[in-house]
């Protein structure tokens, strides 16, 4: 193995894109003797942020799961996090842009996986006609939902990097057998309408793109042994597969083994003529794993039950939420609620207050009229638009937990 290849691709000061990449919307606040650099100063940022804490609650494959010992989406973020820089670090790269853009990529995931995705893009759809992703959603989070206190106190933006809102928003797409190379342009963010639209605008993007891969394949087929839903006959296939891959069979399946695979194929192969690639053996690997766990881990029958939940729950908060909506009077019919429905409504209001028009609501009081003073963020939806409300509680409910989302289910259900 070579290492440093991309040492001269990576995003430092001498590099072309370094004025573009650390370009923040606006002026961020300096404190005197910081010693940290701009990429470090979005790490910390998103480390202290309420969505990342959230993380911990989220499902990665498993619904709520009780069991400490299964993988949720905090721990998936650190394990991309992890291949991504010892990746970056082999390459020559710059490991903080990939620590950065690893530990915030999956902030705009909603509670219940994919499955809380594809049931939020089909509420958002039918009433409003946009479109939801994940990935967008990180990016809307981090430019708009997650603040943090400034030095005064005052809740503020998180106004990252323009590289690592770049990481966040595209590191999804395919990448079997296709090498990937940033692209040269620098473009609005925001104006991205579709997954895999176009490539990350740095290398370090392009790694971590890769690295989200690498990371969930041998961590599923882990947490579903451990869970006991593999039967013999598709563990007796599973060490077919490797056989016929690799042409040996690990002792025992442990996701470091596939993590290490894989990023060995990696960096063998990789190099800056002919961008970050696995070989087709490390393809054909990935293919063959994400075929196998799409059959007999994603499909299975547990969780397909635990789909119908999952969307019921959703579906209900939705519901509630949308049947709130009264133009400028939507904040005290949420209030009135509150005898009802207590959680739901005090954490709704708070995020109509922290967030849309309603935080210049004349009679604001108590808790909600210290939320208001303290917060400098952008208010971002005009309560009066309809379609506007409708993105206020998509963005509401995809920032919930797994288990939030079910306290409130119970709450809605619950006499």
């Amino acid at each position: 193995m070579n290492r440093n290849l991309f040492q001269k691709c990576g995003i430092t000061e001498e590099h072309a894109k370094w004025e573009s990449c650390i370009r923040r919307e606006s002026q961020l606040y300096a404190r005197e003797g910081d010693m940290r650099s701009e990429f470090v100063r979005d790490y910390n940022r998103i480390l202290h942020s309420l969505a990342y804490r959230r993380l911990k609650h989220k499902t990665q494959v498993f619904f709520a799961t009780s069991n400490d010992h299964v993988c949720t989406r905090i721990e998936h973020v650190n394990h991309v996090a992890s291949v991504s820089y010892t990746v970056a670090k082999f390459l020559g790269l710059n490991t903080e842009l990939t620590t950065a853009i690893a530990t915030g990529h999956d902030l705009g995931h909603p509670p219940f996986g994919h499955t809380g995705e594809k049931v939020l893009a089909r509420l958002m759809k039918d009433a409003t006609g946009d479109d939801f992703w994940h990935e967008r959603n990180g990016l809307v989070f981090v430019d708009d939902y997650e603040t943090i206190p400034d030095p005064e106190g005052f809740e503020s933006n998180l106004n990252l990097t323009y590289a690592v809102r770049d990481g966040i928003v595209l590191h999804c797409g395919e990448v079997d057998e296709t090498a990937i190379r940033p692209r040269n342009e620098i473009i609005d963010l925001r104006s991205i309408t579709h997954v895999n639209a176009v490539a990350p605008y740095t290398w370090e993007g392009c790694v971590v793109k890769v690295a989200d891969k690498i990371s969930y394949l041998g961590r599923d087929i882990e947490d579903a042994m451990l869970l006991g839903i593999l039967s013999d006959g598709e563990l007796d296939e599973l060490s077919c597969i490797l056989r016929e891959c690799l042409g040996e069979t690990p002792p025992e399946m442990k996701n470091t083994f596939l993590m290490h695979v894989l990023m060995v194929d990696l960096c063998d192969h990789s190099c800056p003529n002919s961008g970050i690639q696995l070989s087709k053996k490390g393809s054909k690997l990935m293919a063959r794993i994400r075929d196998f766990s799409n059959q007999n881990i994603y499909a299975h029958k547990r969780i397909s039950i635990y789909n119908k939940y999952a969307d019921l729950i959703i579906n209900s908060i939705y519901d509630t939420l949308m049947g709130y909506y009264d133009g400028r009077n939507t904040l005290n019919r949420v209030l009135q609620s509150a005898t009802v429905y207590p959680k739901l409504a005090d954490s709704f209001a708070q995020w109509l207050v922290r967030y849309s028009t309603m935080r210049r609501n004349p009679v604001l009081d108590g808790k909600l009229e210290r939320i208001a003073a303290r917060s400098r963020n952008r208010i971002i939806d005009d309560i009066l638009d309809q379609h506007a409300y409708v993105r206020t509680v998509v963005a509401f409910i995809s920032g919930m937990t797994d288990l939030f989302a079910v306290k409130i289910f119970e709450e809605l259900t619950t006499f």
